[in-house]
């Protein structure tokens, strides 16, 4: 039989993104504001749902979804968007300040030809303001942050 999940200590980080927030990103453009909506399934899982324009003036829409799997002692996840096929698919942890999340994932890379592995990262610069970093690993190891938006909590 399956266990019941339990919220652990873990959660309480995302717990922290719960609410609504306001987005800016140079890179995201479009002229429109975006805004992203974050719930709480009873603890255990995260979703958020972000909408606004795309550069080329489209509509979008995304959802992220976390959690924390206790049996991999990892937090996990997955994003999807409306301006995209592809489903990204996370796995990470929150570094020893407790502040950031550093989330795992391989999706198409930006040269057009085959994967590429990228970090994200969702940073807590304080309760009412958080960044979300996207960074590509390169030929050396390192990775290069090529984005990066800013969410205000809304009052």
């Amino acid at each position: 039989m399956m266990k019941t999940a339990e919220v652990l200590k873990e959660h309480s980080f995302l717990e922290r993104m719960v609410g609504n927030w306001s987005v800016t990103a140079p890179e995201m453009g479009g002229g429109g504001d975006w805004t992203e909506t974050v719930r709480s399934l009873h603890g255990i899982w995260f979703v958020a749902e972000g909408h606004g324009r795309m550069p080329d003036g489209k509509q979008a829409t995304t959802i992220l979804t976390l959690g924390y799997n206790a049996e991999k002692g990892k937090y996990v996840g997955s994003w999807i968007g409306s301006m995209m096929d592809f489903m990204w698919v996370y796995e990470g942890e929150v570094d020893v300040s407790g502040n950031v999340l550093d989330l795992y994932t391989t999706g198409p890379d930006f040269s057009g030809e085959g994967l590429a592995d990228y970090r994200e990262q969702i940073t807590f610069i304080n309760a009412d303001h958080r960044t979300f970093t996207s960074s590509a690993r390169q030929d050396d190891g390192s990775w290069k942050q090529f984005m990066e938006a800013h969410y205000t909590r809304k009052i």
